[in-house]
């Protein structure tokens, strides 16, 4: 039904009453100031019998008296309705104070001019009130409703999300991640709020989709695919008849729209889609890989980063994949994921870890870096009456989950390597570590004095790992000689015939040196061959080594040969340019600022306030895509990145396996010499020239 003019203008009036405001506090100052310059003004227009000639007709100054008062009226009423509870106090504080001056200026003096001032002054008072107290009213309703609303949008979701089995809590994860990607893109708090309740409800259509299909277990016939692809066309209809939200039939009409216009339902491309739809597709994608579904586990987060790189430009918005990398990239413990209840799997009791046969159930797996990372925990009996002896034991391991698998199939996926298993009896076990060396403490080392508690200290460094455990009366440290340093060491404990509780992980924040830990093999090197003007660089992990500074010029040109290192699996594990300032031309050397690095498979990212980057990669017609470029990779190239400066913007322009890149990258406020340094992810870079 079409509104009618009257209840157009009725609504416009209830938003801006109730609308929130953005002024600042301290602007207040200036309405207020302008009230009590009027206000003064009002007494003395009163009393005076000074005329006006206009035009031939005489105008008593006085009869201006009311005009005044009404425009401070008018002050008040602006401070009320743009500061809320701090413009109604001050007003009231401001019109309080003149009320009893004017009182007494009638009583004691007989002014009785003063007399239009008092009763304008408590009209003004009582008008602010009622206006202040409706403001309050409606603010109250309007939370009432949007409470109504909110609440009603969680129990459509929710509902949903019960008609599939595999996907509970989907739709709040898309909505929280929707909402972080419309905060880093700098909208404001409104259109964060209409991004995430669109993305609550973006699968809203999914209630006209028959439970047999959403929750069928294995590959979608073709027909039941076509059927899965109307939920975006039901969830508009149902959401377009809310009109005062009509980004919501947005949300669920375009969400499965593509970027390269192979999408549905319209088969929409660029920002011909809604733009908050396609933050809601970035979102909706990567929860679905983060989640549990019947036919997989989640998805390991490195391939997640992977699978949101290789979509950028292709079915995804390239700016809002950006952000979502950048999400990914701060969330190092890879929190956001669809939590797994590990009581569904039996292995918990509350906070307690059952054991009963020998690796029957672990631990999460605690990563081990080089800052010191202490366990402390306690273990009991299982079973009181059980003549078996409770055995205690940590596996060292890697997985891209970070956890321990003992299915043959699934440890293959999640390429899962164990290290070895030490026992807290002492004896220790040899995977696929080279080398496991162990020693007793002495006894005295250890302040332990509960039977049947533990510390654990662990440090890793490189290839080697150090760790130190200390139980009653005893205390062994155990060094390990791990395969590679590329690959990460996470520790998780297991056992048989015994209860572990009381787990507790804490990292110190400082980092030991290269040198702590006492090599037991030899370091493994893929740089042994010949440099060239600058010291070759093995990279074993994210930026983790860098080549010596070059100062950048127009036209500096850098040569270079590149190979990933064996672990190597992902677009990332290549080569970087690295652009810093320093004071010595160092990585990390005195003043260091890291400004920003170029990766060669066309990402460019700032890493500081003082640079603003712009990527421009473009694929040639030679890209075979990323699997041949991981290939590439692997292979070994020779390669050339060249400079270009014009004033305070630096060009970085490089060319590899189709992959065509000129990054800008421009500084401000940067009055010191800007160097160069290659580095990069898990990769040998050797005979460095400098053209």
């Amino acid at each position: 039904m079409k509104k009618s003019a009257k209840s157009e203008s009725a609504h416009k009036v209830i938003k801006f009453l109730t609308d929130r405001r953005e002024l600042p506090p301290f602007t207040v100052i200036f309405p207020l100031a302008l009230y009590l310059f009027l206000a003064r003004l009002v007494p003395m227009a009163a009393q005076s019998e000074e005329v006006l000639i206009i035009k031939g007709s005489a105008l008593p100054v006085s009869a201006f008296s009311g005009v005044i008062s009404a425009l401070c009226s008018v002050c008040a009423i602006i401070m009320v309705l743009g500061y809320k509870k701090l413009g109604y106090v001050i007003s009231m504080i401001a019109i309080g104070i003149q009320v009893p001056v004017l009182l007494l200026g009638i009583l004691k003096g007989r002014n009785l001019a003063s007399m239009p001032g008092l009763f304008i002054n408590l009209s003004i008072l009582l008008n602010i009130t009622i206006i202040y107290l409706a403001q309050r009213s409606l603010e109250k309703e309007q939370g009432r409703l949007s409470n109504l609303f909110r609440q009603t949008a969680i129990a459509l979701v929710n509902a949903i999300d019960a008609k599939d089995k595999y996907t509970h809590g989907h739709s709040s994860r898309v909505a929280e991640y929707s909402r972080k990607l419309a905060e880093m893109s700098g909208k404001s708090e409104k259109e964060c709020d209409e991004v995430y309740y669109a993305a609550l409800l973006h699968d809203v259509g999914k209630i006209g989709i028959p439970v047999s299909i959403i929750n069928k277990e294995g590959k979608l016939t073709r027909e039941e695919y076509e059927v899965i692809k109307q939920h975006p066309g039901l969830g508009a209809q149902i959401l377009e008849h809310i009109s005062e939200f009509p980004f919501l039939s947005i949300g669920a009409h375009y969400h499965h729209e593509r970027y390269d216009g192979k999408g549905y339902p319209r088969g929409l491309s660029g920002t011909d889609i809604p733009e908050l739809a396609r933050i809601i597709s970035v979102a909706d994608a990567y929860d679905a890989m983060t989640s549990r579904r019947s036919y997989r586990e989640l998805i390991p987060q490195q391939r997640v980063r992977e699978e949101i790189v290789k979509g950028s430009g292709t079915q995804f918005d390239p700016a809002y994949a950006r952000l979502m990398i950048h999400i990914i990239d701060d969330d190092i413990d890879y929190t956001l994921k669809e939590q797994v209840d590990r009581t569904e799997r039996g292995e918990l009791d509350g906070d307690e870890l059952i054991l009963g046969t020998y690796r029957s159930a672990f631990t999460n797996g605690i990563l081990v870096t080089s800052n010191l990372t202490t366990v402390e925990l306690e273990m009991s009996l299982l079973d009181q009456n059980n003549s078996v002896q409770p055995e205690l034991s940590m596996i060292l391991f890697d997985s891209l989950d970070g956890d321990v698998h003992m299915d043959e199939k699934r440890g293959k996926e999640l390429l899962y390597l164990e290290y070895g298993e030490i026992w807290m009896n002492g004896r220790n076990q040899i995977g696929e570590a080279r080398k496991i060396q162990a020693n007793n403490l002495p006894p005295e080392s250890s302040d332990i004095d509960r039977d049947n508690v533990y510390r654990i200290e662990a440090v890793r460094i490189k290839d080697h790992a150090l760790i130190k455990v200390f139980g009653k009366g005893h205390a062994q440290e155990v060094t390990v000689a791990l395969p590679d340093s590329t690959r990460y060491m996470y520790i998780s404990f297991t056992g048989m015939f015994c209860r572990i509780h009381s787990l507790d992980v804490t990292r110190s924040e400082e980092e030991y040196p290269v040198d702590f830990i006492p090599r037991i093999a030899e370091e493994i090197s893929y740089i042994n061959v010949p440099e060239g003007d600058i010291p070759n660089v093995q990279v074993d992990g994210f930026r983790s080594a860098h080549s010596e500074g070059i100062l950048i010029r127009d036209g500096l040109q850098i040569t270079f040969h590149a190979k990933s290192l064996p672990t190597a699996r992902l677009v990332w594990h290549c080569p970087f340019i690295d652009i810093f300032c320093s004071d010595d031309g160092k990585v990390n050397g005195q003043g260091y600022r890291d400004l920003a690095f170029l990766r060669l498979d066309g990402e460019f990212w700032e890493c500081d306030s003082a640079c603003n980057v712009k990527p421009q990669a473009v694929q040639t017609p030679e890209f075979g895509g990323w699997d041949a470029w991981k290939e590439f990779n692997k292979n070994g190239f020779d390669t050339s990145v060249t400079f270009e400066v014009e004033g305070n913007t630096i060009f970085v322009v490089t060319e590899n396996a189709g992959i065509s890149t000129r990054g800008k990258a421009t500084l401000t406020g940067i009055d010191r010499p800007v160097y160069a340094a290659v580095t990069g992810d898990q990769c040998a870079i050797t005979n460095i020239r400098i053209w």
